[in-house]
């Protein structure tokens, strides 16, 4: 796998422990994108807060449920779930922080990651599907013998007449065969 295929699949799994976070009403979800400099670290940061110790602890089993049942990926490590105040779920390439809220404020991680771009959810999905679907063009130029775009292809006007009628023809015919194929 590839490093770009791999920040794709950390991308995804980030984007469903979200969803996670939002399903168990988690309060101020943040994705930090950590800078390069610190990626030994992690890629990502998930943030959320809660506003109980029972409502951090259903969070974080709800990230780790879900990530593994639809992925297959458990946590490398978890800490603080006993005390439920900071529970820590590390997956190697992004690390899901549920906090009470109080705890959050007095760590502020934000705040110490000065170089991380701070996402919303949203955010972070309208990137990766962008970066998806930018996958999927290239992957459809490629497969079309085309790189790029497709502004050099010709358009029906500037094909020659012959190959337009050749063209046609087919799809003239099609539309019988399915009519006498049903009857």
């Amino acid at each position: 796998m590839s490093t770009t295929q791999a920040h794709e699949q950390t991308r995804i799994l980030v984007q469903a422990a979200a969803a996670a976070c939002e399903n168990k009403k988690g309060e101020d979800t943040r994705i930090l994108e950590l800078d390069p400099v610190d990626s030994g670290l992690a890629d990502f940061f998930l943030i959320t807060s809660a506003t109980n110790d029972r409502q951090a602890v259903a969070i974080a089993d709800e990230i780790e449920g879900r990530l593994k049942r639809e992925f297959g990926v458990m946590p490398h490590s978890v800490e603080g779930r006993r005390q439920g105040d900071w529970i820590l779920l590390d997956y190697v390439d992004f690390v899901a922080h549920v906090f009470l809220t109080e705890r959050r404020a007095f760590y502020d991680i934000e705040r110490l990651r000065k170089s991380a771009r701070p996402l919303t959810p949203v955010e972070f999905d309208a990137e990766l599907k962008e970066a998806l679907a930018a996958k999927t063009r290239a992957a459809r130029g490629k497969a079309s013998g085309t790189v790029g775009s497709k502004k050099g292809a010709k358009s029906g006007a500037e094909r020659s007449p012959a190959k337009s009628s050749a063209k046609k023809a087919p799809l003239r015919r099609t539309p019988a065969r399915k009519a006498t194929a049903k009857k």
